[in-house]
């Protein structure tokens, strides 16, 4: 990567933040460590082919990447993999789970900063874990200065949006969703001016469907197609189970897009 190349990722990521890669979690470490971090709005993603990963960590050279040496390879030569990948992206920071902890393995590879972002005990509960990986990840200001993810969404009946206007529903896609609102565009353009209060929206994720508050920040022409894209804000009513489930929601459509990109 050239000197300029490298500059502008670290522009980037600086703004965008860095995305977070577990390779070979166990149930444990999804169902505590992972969720706690999609809650907390980190860019999370799962991997389980080392592989395939390595070429994708070459364009993502940034990134952050927990490896449970459990799996996959031996100690040792998990080793190995990590330092060729850090000879080449020196930029990546590495953490390491492991049920077997080698003492002399995990002092030499922190000494020699393989491992930059902890060396973990993988227990059943992996509970107790998530405080110090989140404090590692501040360490290497994983966030930047993104507040709230945010998932582009391609035209999908799978996630829409419905709002009642004048005694009817109207229907809508959604363009783009995070937890502080979403850009959509209507089937019938309802003319909303800005700052008008939408209660009682209905939102289809999958197969979830979620009832919120909003309000019209503003509209704007999509381009090309003409269609009237607005932007809608979320109301302090929007109940913290329902927020959960659109991280969620945005955590599984980046993961699918990043499974194409990893599998290709």
């Amino acid at each position: 990567m050239s000197d300029e190349n490298s500059k502008n990722n670290n522009v980037s990521s600086d703004i965008t933040g860095r995305k977070i890669f577990f390779l070979f979690p166990t149930n444990s470490i999804q169902n505590h460590i992972m969720n706690e971090l999609v809650q907390q709005e980190y860019e999370v993603y799962t991997a389980k082919d080392h592989s395939r990963l390595l070429r994708s960590l070459k364009k993502m050279s940034d990134s952050v990447v927990f490896i449970n040496m459990d799996e996959g390879m031996a100690a040792s030569e998990w080793e190995k993999w990590i330092s060729g990948i850090k000879s080449a992206c020196p930029k990546l920071d590495f953490g390491v789970f492991s049920s077997k902890p080698d003492d002399e393995l995990r002092d030499r590879m922190i000494k020699s900063s393989l491992v930059t972002c902890g060396f973990f005990a993988l227990k059943h509960d992996m509970s107790k874990c998530t405080e110090p990986v989140i404090e590692n990840l501040i360490k290497v200001n994983v966030k930047g200065r993104r507040k709230y993810l945010r998932a582009a969404l391609a035209p999908d009946a799978n996630a829409v949006i419905n709002i009642p206007h004048n005694g009817e529903y109207i229907n809508g896609v959604l363009k783009d969703i995070s937890v502080v609102g979403v850009s959509c565009v209507f089937e019938q353009d309802p003319n909303y001016p800005k700052n008008t209060l939408l209660s009682d929206i209905q939102l289809r994720l999958q197969s979830q469907l979620l009832r919120v508050e909003s309000v019209v920040f503003g509209s704007r022409e999509g381009g090309s197609t003409g269609d009237k894209i607005y932007v809608l804000l979320f109301t302090q009513k929007v109940e913290s189970e329902v927020r959960a489930k659109i991280r969620k929601y945005i955590q599984q459509s980046l993961q699918s897009k990043m499974d194409v990109e990893i599998n290709n």
